[in-house]
């Protein structure tokens, strides 16, 4: 099989056509052809290799959604049968043997196959390869393949740590930045039940945040915002991907409350130990969930129609698509059809 990609060669270079052969098919491995992949900030710092991993040339995507095309023998074909619509996220593969994996937490896994890793073999592209088909992920027919894109990165990031931090319907919970990230946040902890405070630097997408279901709106840049709603939150999840004031995040919670970081910052953390010890306050952080807590966010946002405001691009206008990103203007996902 020939897989028909978009590679970039060199750091910030312009995506080419390329083919590539994957090799055969594994015992546990499930080839999907591609229909839709959902363009992720992660992807941008892969091509532009802003965090100094990239293996070039590289193929970016790791928000595919498609059909099973292909399986290895040892896959469950009851499961994923032949012409299924599946997603593959971020981790399309774990060793199913080590501590995390065997207690349920192969997003946790030290040998676990981060698609952004690869090089070549990621979702911009004709087909991508689960290296284990139990990170191949069966879409509920309520979503559609353009919606269920970003859900497989962007998705799985900003719910999972509503189960592993024990977020609650009663919690008072603020999300920080309204963006491809944060625009999901609130509408999930919304749903949750949790009374949701979107933070963003200004006023311009206060109306945005109030229609996702945020009940109330800070605007961080005005003097005095933070202050003012010192110790309100139970929770406090930063989708922001820029430097924050982080003593001032911390002063927000509550005692014993969690600032839980998903977005990533330019430079590194730092707070007042006075900030953290006093209330047992904590900072923590997040990632994509494991395939158990991945279709469970699926399966939330069917029933409560949990929806990315995505921008769709052919894949032949990808370069396009990159640049939206790129320069954040994009509202508020972009998702390439293949």
């Amino acid at each position: 099989m020939k897989v028909h990609a978009y590679v970039a060669d060199s750091a910030g270079a312009r995506l080419r056509p390329h083919e590539y052969e994957p090799g055969p098919l594994g015992p546990n491995e499930v080839d999907v052809r591609v229909t839709h992949c959902g363009v992720c900030h992660t992807d941008i710092g892969a091509i532009d290799d802003e965090w100094g991993f990239a293996k070039f040339p590289v193929v970016a995507g790791h928000e595919a959604v498609g059909v099973v095309e292909a399986t290895g023998d040892a896959v469950d074909r009851e499961l994923l049968p032949i012409g299924l619509r599946v997603g593959v996220g971020a981790t399309a593969g774990s060793c199913f043997a080590c501590e995390w994996c065997l207690s349920g937490r192969q997003n946790l896994c030290p040998r676990r196959d981060d698609v952004i890793f690869r090089g070549l073999g990621g979702g911009f592209a004709s087909h991508i390869r689960a290296t284990d088909w139990r990170h191949v992920h069966p879409i509920p027919d309520a979503l559609s393949s353009a919606d269920a894109a970003p859900l497989f990165c962007a998705g799985t990031t900003v719910f999972t740590p509503l189960l592993t931090h024990g977020v609650r319907p009663v919690d008072r919970v603020a999300v920080v930045g309204v963006g491809g990230l944060g625009h999901l946040a609130v509408q999930f902890l919304a749903k949750w039940g949790c009374a949701v405070t979107a933070i963003s630097r200004t006023r311009a997408k206060e109306a945005d945040a109030r229609g996702l279901g945020a009940t109330d709106f800070i605007a961080a840049g005005e003097e005095g915002a933070l202050a003012a709603a010192a110790g309100s939150f139970d929770f406090v999840l930063s989708t922001a991907t820029g430097d924050l004031p982080w003593d001032a995040y911390l002063d927000l919670l509550r005692p014993q409350g969690k600032l839980c970081v998903v977005g990533v910052p330019e430079n590194a953390i730092s707070a007042g130990v006075m900030n953290l010890l006093p209330a047992e306050k904590a900072i923590v952080g997040g990632i994509v969930g494991s395939p158990v807590q991945t279709r469970q966010m699926l399966d939330f946002a069917a029933r409560h129609g949990i929806r990315p405001e995505i921008e769709t691009y052919p894949i032949a206008d990808v370069e396009q698509a990159l640049d939206r990103v790129r320069q954040g203007t994009a509202r508020y996902r972009a998702v390439l059809e293949l």
